[in-house]
């Protein structure tokens, strides 16, 4: 994890980890000072839960509150990023606690991963994110193509 032009720091790999019987994750250590004292985790895309510092979800809170109230497609997409997220805090031994409902809907049980994605990082089921990430690789060539003509 390095910081970006702005500062702000750039969240990088992907670190096997495990969530205990209580639904405690550790969080990689390069991580949590990126993280702060409060940071929010949410549902995210493809079944994983996205974990953003403080500052990177007032931003896309910003974005997402300034979409049209009157379009039933905006409001959707505020009450399923909204009504799943919950405010994260570290202990002092590094872990982070992920209520049932979050651990539920990203399929989350003993073995996970936590990937860097640039201004968050991703929290997958292992199985999920190896048969995911194979995927990707087997068509990284043709999506980065199409993205960056």
């Amino acid at each position: 994890m390095d910081l970006d032009r702005e500062g702000a720091y750039t969240f990088d790999r992907e670190y096997p980890h495990t969530i205990d019987d209580k639904g405690r994750l550790t969080l990689p250590v390069k991580y949590r000072e990126a993280l702060g004292e409060r940071y929010m985790i949410s549902k995210g895309m493809e079944t994983c839960l996205f974990v953003y510092p403080q500052a990177e979800w007032d931003k896309l809170a910003e974005k997402l509150n300034a979409l049209p109230i009157f379009n039933p497609k905006a409001r959707n997409v505020k009450r399923r990023f909204f009504s799943g997220a919950c405010a994260g805090e570290t202990d002092r031994q590094g872990r982070t606690m992920i209520n049932q409902e979050l651990r539920n809907f990203a399929g989350l049980r003993k073995d996970v991963y936590v990937v860097g994605a640039g201004d968050h990082a991703e929290i997958w089921d292992k199985t999920a994110w190896e048969v995911y990430r194979a995927e990707l690789d087997a068509n990284y060539e043709a999506l980065a193509e199409e993205l960056f003509q």
